[in-house]
């Protein structure tokens, strides 16, 4: 009795599908197949039906394709926006004389050690003795700190909004043009400005000390034919790399500099090549920018070619001595040279940069030239030949904001296959899954079949519907 009720559970769980195809195909929500598979024999309605079905599902899977390839290749569209703002906190503005030494502040000492930089034979007439080898060994940073241009010197007025300013206003940085200023470089005590135009920014004029320059005996990489300053108007959350990415301004001119700022926003991979800002920040900086990035690239490849680093690089490492400018000169000209493998700067995903548009005029008029001489005690020539003035506001107070955005996401991908489906054939995602669900019935069935070691056969009661019929060995 124990067997027998052993086999009657077996066959009880071994029970065929409940419905053959023919009545899957009539109760399933897929649109045409009830007209496909129908009990009889195949006609010229069911082969019209089934030509018309495979049409159909051809399209839909070719139009589904479509709509899967395009969003692999992950596109993007950009968006510009203006928006108004009560007030805007201005950039940090550096500037640095062109000229890297004072001649007048220049030691014989100094003169000797920087012979490599600046070509320049000593002073006295004698040349260097013999003792002049035991001077001790250069202190860079004190070289430029103490005959670079002094901005007390430099500048003569300093206004911002309407407000006084003066050379406390300023911190001291060193570029590659030596010693250097930035105005309002603190991200955290950032000055704002609440109203755009000309008169309520950055007014200063400065004094570039021509006299001061150096002598040109020879051409060194480091020699400067020019006279001038370098400007450059940045984030705060970037360094300034002025070299590269500064503007000259003349003496004898004032000149107007109208900036519009820009807050751009790029996207990630896969959709762009962005570096989000969850990802390392470079040793030396709070934040990430590629000035910060090519600052420490210089570093890292000056570091292993002369085992030091220049002034202006980042670091504790000791600083490069005048004998090794060659050295250095060839390290920078070799990752000039490289294709960027060595050195991938990436953008970051948010950036801040400023549009610029600039104007001059010519400064001293003839009516203030006499004006200014008394009051700066210099003759009018050297007005002429030494001061600058230089203007720097804001257009307007609005921003402009550039930003990439995804142009097909997943919720376009889905809708547009469940709108080919639905279309096409009829279907949505249920119908799938009535479809893998009658495929498991039948496969379950066949698994137990093998299991109780039962014979099935496949016979065709008609060319559309197909039964299962069961059969002891």
């Amino acid at each position: 009795s124990g067997g027998k009720e052993k086999e009657s559970l077996i066959e009880e769980s071994c029970s065929p599908p409940a419905k053959d195809l023919a009545g899957f195909a009539n109760s399933c929500s897929l649109h045409g197949i009830n007209h496909i598979f129908v009990s009889g024999r195949l006609g010229v309605r069911q082969t019209l039906w089934a030509l018309a079905f495979l049409a159909s599902l051809a399209l839909f899977l070719y139009q589904a394709a479509k709509c899967a390839i395009s969003y692999l290749e992950h596109p993007h569209v950009t968006a510009l926006n203006e928006e108004a703002s009560p007030e805007m906190v201005f950039p940090a503005v550096t500037i640095c004389n062109i000229n890297r030494f004072r001649f007048s502040a220049l030691t014989d000492a100094d003169i000797y050690h920087l012979a490599n930089l600046t070509g320049l034979p000593p002073k006295n007439k004698d040349g260097h003795k013999p003792t002049d080898l035991e001077y001790p060994a250069p202190d860079m940073q004190d070289i430029f700190n103490r005959t670079g241009h002094q901005l007390d010197e430099m500048l003569k007025s300093c206004n911002f909004s309407g407000q006084n300013c003066s050379a406390e206003d300023f911190t001291v940085v060193y570029t590659r043009y030596g010693k250097c200023y930035t105005f309002n470089g603190n991200k955290t005590t950032s000055r704002k400005t609440k109203q755009g135009g000309m008169g309520n920014g950055l007014e200063i004029m400065l004094d570039i000390q021509q006299d001061e320059y150096l002598p040109i005996w020879r051409e060194t990489n480091e020699t400067s034919l020019e006279a001038g300053i370098r400007v450059q108007i940045h984030s705060q959350d970037e360094p300034p790399y002025i070299h590269q990415l500064g503007f000259g301004v003349s003496p004898g001119f004032q000149t107007f500099v109208s900036c519009q700022e820009q807050r751009l926003t790029y996207l990630p991979q896969p959709w762009g090549n962005c570096r989000s800002s969850t990802e390392q920040i470079i040793p030396g900086y709070d934040t990430y920018s590629i000035s910060a990035c090519r600052l420490h690239c210089e570093t890292r490849v000056v570091l292993q070619e002369c085992h030091c680093r220049m002034v202006h690089m980042p670091g504790n490492a000791d600083i490069c001595t005048p004998n090794k400018i060659k050295c250095v000169d060839r390290a920078l000209a070799l990752l000039q040279k490289s294709s960027g493998d060595s050195c991938p700067c990436e953008t970051p995903c948010n950036l801040t940069r400023y549009g610029k548009e600039l104007s001059m005029v010519k400064i001293p008029s003839k009516g203030s030239a006499r004006y200014l001489s008394r009051k700066y005690h210099k003759s009018e020539d050297y007005i002429r030949d030494n001061f600058l003035v230089l203007d720097i506001f804001f257009e307007a107070l609005n921003y402009e904001t550039i930003e990439q955005k995804k142009a097909y996401d997943v919720a376009g991908l889905l809708g547009d296959i469940g709108g080919q489906m639905g279309l096409f054939i009829g279907a949505s995602i249920l119908t799938v899954l009535e479809i893998l669900d009658y495929i498991y019935e039948v496969k379950e069935c066949f698994s137990c079949l093998a299991l109780t070691e039962r014979t099935w056969c496949c016979e065709r009661n008609t060319v559309t519907a197909i039964s299962l019929h069961w059969r002891s060995e």
